[in-house]
């Protein structure tokens, strides 16, 4: 496998046409393989408004339009794209599903949101995506010549036992596409991805999109890329942006090294196993 690549986080604004959206991706997907990306991830709801009433307006099947944009950027521009997430209609039922594309525009993953975002702040926010939504029941990793990489979205961040299954079956980066609020984000973004990455002493990406203070679900931005040793890497503002972070994969086995937690996990006592390998 390769020692090092690029990696791009392209922090979208997203808006109400469907069509504007996609345009401006395949354009700034371009624009960051022009500038070296191997890899370019997209974010969530990144061909729509993020909340519950957009989602059943704006679902579509996958192949469909939104993912035949993805098809053809990953094999215009010879890149590995982590298409973010779109809300998929399947069987009268929507998902939040982020689908992930080779260099030849082949779909080499499909990862649909396992845990929906419900939460309650009183007097901050209340969100239920399961007012329209339905979780996925896998977790999805997939495997280039540069490394293995494994895909959560949002919330699924939140979950500790989720990445710890991806290190150990051996991806070396996770992604993330995300649209953590003006509440959660300032609070927990950088900290659940900094914990992530320090958990498995792997890199950890995550994806927002651009912050509209207008939309009814104001994202908190501040896209960002984290390295086994727990720091911010690369990361920018709540703006339009492309993040970009060269992966260094020497580094993770130097951590590792220095601090073998790997190796010195007490499997006698405790551990982790995935249930769901259909």
């Amino acid at each position: 496998m390769a020692g090092s690549f690029r990696l791009a986080l392209v922090q979208l604004a997203v808006t109400a046409s469907k069509s504007d959206n996609l345009a401006r991706a395949a354009r700034l997907i371009k624009e960051a393989a022009s500038k070296g990306a191997n890899i370019v991830a997209l974010p969530e709801c990144f061909n729509s408004p993020y909340g519950t009433s957009y989602f059943p307006e704006y679902a579509e099947p996958i192949p469909g339009p939104s993912t035949e944009t993805l098809v053809n950027a990953a094999r215009e521009n010879n890149i590995y794209l982590v298409g973010g997430s779109i809300p998929e209609e399947d069987g009268g039922k929507i998902y939040n599903t982020c689908t992930v594309y080779n260099p030849n525009g082949d779909l080499i993953a499909k990862h649909r949101k396992v845990h929906l975002t419900d939460i309650d702040v009183p007097g901050k926010i209340r969100f239920k995506e399961s007012e329209t939504l339905s979780a996925g029941n896998n977790l999805s990793f997939f495997d280039t010549p540069l490394c293995r990489i494994g895909i959560g979205i949002c919330y699924d961040i939140r979950f500790a036992e989720m990445a710890q299954i991806y290190a150990k079956n051996g991806c070396k980066l996770l992604i993330y596409p995300g649209a953590f609020n003006m509440t959660t984000g300032p609070a927990h973004w950088e900290l659940l991805t900094r914990a992530r990455a320090l958990d498995n002493q792997l890199y950890v990406a995550t994806v927002s999109p651009a912050r509209d203070e207008n939309a009814s679900y104001v994202a908190w931005g501040h896209s960002s890329a984290v390295s086994p040793w727990g720091e911010v890497v690369a990361t920018t503002g709540h703006e339009e942006n492309i993040v970009y972070v060269d992966i260094d994969l020497g580094l993770i086995d130097q951590v590792r090294g220095q601090v073998p937690i790997t190796v010195q996990r007490r499997n006698d006592l405790y551990e982790v196993i995935e249930k769901n390998k259909d």
